[in-house]
């Protein structure tokens, strides 16, 4: 395991950005999302200590990449981490998350933890590997945040990643839920944020190749073929090529849920609705018998 890194300046984040009038676009579009979605859900307040989980990949660098970035320029402080699971996959290149982060002056640690083989011993043959995986790679990173005192654990699902785990709970799992841009953990030890919840995919695939992240290849899961949430992703990318504004709206309905027009008991009581119904009352007895003659003599005349 490694100390956090520091330059002899202390905390000094200012990487070499790109010029072009393309990517300051990208950029104003995301850190606005990002902030959005950050002062929706209140998920990063005054003194919050931040551990960003760091895992190699597009989506985990762009967080972090963000987050330093309004680290800088916020109005209120609050400090960032980056923490790395080195899970001791074959062939895992343990260089490239130091080096990047010691030549960008981010303070991080690199928590060494040979999940890669208990996944795979655990996980029966023909199974994909992502429900054990995603447990161990928790247990290990919650109960390190307690260990630093982080007081926010950040990780870097996006909007895309949201809507994908809603379609992997209605068709496979019989229920009706996704990633909350917000969540305490079970243990109730730990806060969970989403601060890319906004953010699509695509934009994300286009800052990382712009940014030049060096990005590490997941030679776990990602090596499993027809895993269920790649097919849905392919889904959700075709959906988004054909129909532009349906994952748009698919996300707005996540924020827009009707308990009463559902069929959960447990959310809405349906059985209340007796006791809430109005009767009137000032209608009497003889308006109401003119009433019914009238549509007595309308079905008549049908």
């Amino acid at each position: 395991m490694f100390s956090p890194v520091e330059s002899e300046q202390g905390f000094n984040f200012k990487p070499e950005l790109p010029t072009s009038s393309a990517y300051y676009r990208l950029l104003k579009k995301l850190r606005r999302q990002v902030g959005h979605a950050i002062r929706d859900y209140k998920m990063i307040e005054e003194g919050d200590k931040v551990m960003v989980c760091v895992s190699g990949g597009k989506d985990s660098y762009t967080l972090l990449d963000i987050l330093l970035q309004f680290k800088r320029i916020a109005p209120i402080n609050f400090d960032v981490v980056a923490v790395n699971l080195d899970q001791k996959q074959p062939g895992f290149p343990e260089d490239v998350l130091p080096k990047y982060l010691e030549e960008n002056n981010i303070p991080y640690y690199i928590l060494e933890k040979d999940t890669y083989s208990i996944t795979k011993r655990l996980t029966p043959e023909g199974k994909t590997y992502c429900a054990v995986c995603s447990r161990l790679r928790r247990g290990s990173l919650y109960g390190f945040a307690q260990e630093i005192g982080a007081t926010k654990v950040a990780l870097g699902h996006h909007r895309d990643d949201i809507i994908a785990t809603f379609f992997l709970n209605l068709f496979h799992g019989g229920s009706l839920k996704a990633m909350p841009p917000k969540l305490l953990s079970s243990d109730k030890k730990n806060i969970l944020i989403r601060p890319l919840a906004y953010v699509e995919e695509k934009d994300i695939i286009k800052y990382a190749e712009i940014r030049k992240f060096p990005i590490i290849p997941c030679n776990l899961c990602g090596s499993q073929e027809n895993l269920q949430r790649a097919m849905l992703n392919d889904m959700l990318r075709e959906w988004d090529k054909q129909y532009p504004k349906r994952l748009h709206s698919i996300f707005g309905a996540l924020q827009n849920v009707s308990p009463s027009q559902l069929a959960d008991r447990d959310l809405f009581d349906f059985e209340k609705l007796d006791e809430e119904r109005e009767f009137d009352m000032k209608c009497d007895t003889e308006e109401m018998k003119k009433r019914l003659d009238v549509v007595n003599l309308s079905f008549a005349a049908d």
